[in-house]
């Protein structure tokens, strides 16, 4: 079995790989893909805010029934570690694009369906348990997206540009946003509340089927990384992905977890709780809708640059400057919803999401994928971050209503539980790997001077291995591949003094100051 490393990228076999390999093909796939799950996804969110707890969800409490509408919404996220679980244990055995085509069928499929479901009044019971097991499908298929469309972009990058390439699968998620926030915007400045309800509301879903075979022509020219064919290849395959993860690389799964708490629950608090909150405690949330399209607009552009600005400080000073503020950005939203200040409200939610969120969502894909070694990458990213997903972001809306109730109708139980997630993303952050620090740090120090440099040959570059704190799986050279993998519980050994310095291994990896 090879060593938790990824090498710089080799030329294509090929000239049909070198096509499919090309940057801005993968690119366009990275981003047309995640952006049309996304929009599917989100719909569903918003939808659950503002129309299904009437549609599907009847009760004589307007508070079980938002409840009931919000449980099912986290139904969709609970089910997106299975998938990412399944997916990650056929991605890292078949392969990432495969994966990422199937996903992309059935978010299209369950969507479309959606979008013509009966509603409670027509069919009964049906209709909530013929929604959840929509919005089930709906989570199986995010569950698996995520995480083969950010290794398709990192795995294809060039050295130093995997915050980059890997940012062009996170600004899907903008794009998503967008899409869905202003189809829903369109349709509701067009019909009335009555057209709305009763028919208004479903044509953003009927949309999907024409998006998803415009991303599935995109999505059907690229092909997998020359660094996972050859793992495959030389048959190398991990057969129980998942279990290795599980075993070997405990210290990396609970740190992408928890990197991802924050960032994911200030989203689906913006997102989705505050659209209900304003509605009940100022009449309307339309300024909140419009502030998210713009943060969207701006974060598909936001989005690469912190991935790029990652590349060049690490993933860690980029990401602790997005959990601050993220901390900031929570009280601030629900002091100005508190105190009337709506005018003032829609810059804080674009400020707050362009720079404190993008800061952290711009550079994910890299870091996470950045723990994990390529046999078992797939797997890897894929749970820590549909758990993360499901604890953060998931349970979000349905936390804060309870909490709301519970803290006498104020929102101040909602902002210290956000703030509890930050405390744990911070805590992950100073924990995990960073080797795109080691390597700005190695760049702006140029070659190393050896002692023929000194007596006037050539200076040779330098090749003693990053700091132990900085390694990871996807910074060590080649020269490492065939040494055996190295559990996180176990010490590394020291090399001899006769040899060279290897690479550092998974658990040097993981160890940090």
């Amino acid at each position: 079995m090879s060593e938790n490393t990824i090498t710089e990228q080799r030329p294509p076999a090929t000239a049909v790989e070198a096509k499919r390999s090309n940057p801005v093909r993968v690119l366009g796939s990275a981003f047309a893909g995640t952006t049309i799950e996304w929009y599917d996804f989100y719909l569903y969110g918003i939808a659950a805010a503002i129309i299904f707890n009437n549609q599907f969800f009847h009760s004589d409490s307007p508070l079980v029934a938002l409840l009931a509408s919000f449980a099912s919404l986290a139904v969709g996220v609970v089910v997106r570690p299975i998938g990412g679980i399944l997916a990650g244990h056929i991605g890292d055995r078949v392969g990432r694009k495969v994966l990422l085509v199937g996903s992309l069928l059935t978010m299209g499929i369950s969507s479309t369906l959606i979008g013509v479901l009966p509603t409670y009044d027509a069919v009964g019971i049906l209709a909530p348990v013929g929604l959840v097991v929509l919005r089930v499908f709906q989570g199986l298929s995010a569950g698996a997206e995520w995480g083969g469309s950010a290794l398709l972009s990192v795995e294809h990058a060039p050295p130093r540009r995997r915050g980059f390439f890997g940012s062009f699968t996170q600004i899907g998620s903008a794009g998503g946003m967008l899409l869905a926030t202003g189809s829903y915007a369109v349709v509701q400045a067009v019909f009335t509340d009555e057209q709305f309800a009763s028919f208004g509301w479903r044509l953003p879903f009927l949309a999907s089927g024409l998006l998803v075979a415009v991303a599935l022509v995109i999505r059907l020219g690229v092909t997998d990384a020359r660094e996972f064919k050859d793992v495959k290849e030389s048959g190398n395959v991990e057969r129980a992905p998942v279990i290795r993860v599980i075993r070997e690389h405990p210290r990396a799964l609970l740190i992408t977890i928890f990197l991802r708490v924050a960032q994911n629950g200030i989203y689906y608090l913006v997102t989705v709780y505050l659209l209900t909150y304003l509605g009940e405690t100022q009449g309307g949330s339309g300024s909140v809708l419009t502030a998210v399209m713009i943060a969207s607009a701006i974060g598909l552009f936001s989005g690469p640059v912190w991935g790029y600005v990652s590349d060049r400080v690490g993933r860690r000073a980029v990401s602790l400057f997005g959990y601050i503020g993220i901390g900031i950005f929570g009280w601030l939203i629900f002091i100005a919803a508190d105190a009337g200040m709506l005018s003032i409200l829609p810059v804080i939610i674009v400020v707050g999401l362009v720079f404190a969120h993008d800061s952290v969502y711009g550079a994910q894909a890299a870091w996470f994928a950045e723990q994990f070694p390529v046999e078992v990458r797939y797997s890897g990213v894929s749970m820590g971050y549909q758990i993360g997903t499901l604890v953060g972001g998931g349970l979000m809306p349905f936390t804060a209503t309870l909490l709301y109730t519970w803290g006498g109708n104020t929102p101040w139980l909602i902002v210290s539980y956000l703030t509890v997630l930050v405390v744990l993303s911070v805590t992950a952050a100073l924990l995990a790997a960073d080797p795109a620090r080691a390597e700005a740090k190695e760049a702006l120090a140029g070659p190393a001077p050896t002692p023929d440099a000194a007596a006037g040959s050539a200076p040779e570059p330098a090749t003693a291995p990053a700091p132990a704190s900085e390694a990871s799986p996807l910074s060590a050279p080649d020269a490492a591949r065939e040494a055996p993998a190295v559990r996180d519980d176990e010490a590394p050994r020291a090399p001899s003094a006769a040899a060279a310095p290897s690479a550092p291994s998974d658990t040097t990896a993981q160890e940090n100051r």
